[in-house]
């Protein structure tokens, strides 16, 4: 198993779109695409007047932002993935975590902040996921997800592609972003430990939206993800990109 995971940066190219599902058309593996559309929430909620809220890279929810990603991320986002995969040939379905339970999740804890309606990962129904394969559809998943308590969140895109990829026991989990890996003046780190990555984020070198990418990064490879790899389009299918080990 494979899984990719999209950022929301990608998703106004359609030239990415297309080259991305023409890449998942060759594969000969099974394939899970997770993704975000953190730009796509920012401009609806400019355009609604409702004003975004970062904490160390994690968007604050409060109950009309929530609304938005719902409608950016299952609605919007989701369907543009699906249809360009469909258009290459790729059988593709798209689903939140909410549909069956797919992701639960609990209230995602701040030592600083309140984030609102912000989850966790807590459990992955992977054997849907395995059902949709093994009838050879590819599952498309917006990290919109459902709390043990019943209320629905919003999770990192980062976090869920990472819990996807340790319940699917996936070999590979790639994060396609808009930067070819992690940088050090203007050049990829071709791989970075846990200890080297903390020493990047305590000097700033590594910030904002990336601390989540490298802390997901991580997370995955320490709980078991044989391999995590931050990379863009063009080194998705070379050994571009960072890779992350324990």
């Amino acid at each position: 198993m494979h899984v990719l995971k999209i950022g929301g940066n990608e998703l106004d190219d359609g030239d990415f779109l297309q080259s991305l599902a023409c890449f998942v058309a060759g594969l000969s593996e099974p394939v899970v695409i997770v993704h975000g559309g953190g730009k796509a929430i920012a401009d609806l909620q400019a355009r609604l007047g409702l004003a975004t809220v970062k904490v160390d890279g994690l968007r604050v929810t409060d109950r009309e932002s929530l609304a938005v990603a719902q409608m950016v991320l299952s609605g919007q986002a989701n369907k543009q993935i699906v249809a360009a995969l469909l258009a290459a040939g790729v059988d593709a379905v798209g689903l939140s975590g909410v549909d069956g339970g797919l992701l639960r999740c609990q209230k995602k804890q701040h030592p600083t902040a309140d984030l609102g309606f912000v989850g966790t990962i807590t459990q992955v129904r992977a054997s849907v996921i395995r059902s949709l394969w093994e009838q050879g559809i590819t599952a498309v998943l917006s990290p919109i997800s459902l709390g043990e308590d019943g209320q629905i969140y919003n999770v990192n895109a980062d976090e869920a592609a990472g819990a996807v990829a340790l319940a699917l026991n996936a070999r590979l989990l790639d994060f396609i972003s808009n930067v070819p890996g992690v940088l050090l003046e203007g050049q990829v780190i071709p791989q970075l430990t846990l200890v080297q990555t903390e020493k990047l984020i305590s000097e700033g070198i590594v910030n904002g939206g990336m601390i989540p990418k490298v802390q997901a990064a991580l997370t995955a490879v320490a709980s078991g993800v044989p391999q995590a790899r931050i990379v863009n389009l063009a080194g998705l299918a070379t050994a571009g990109g960072t890779v992350f080990c324990g």
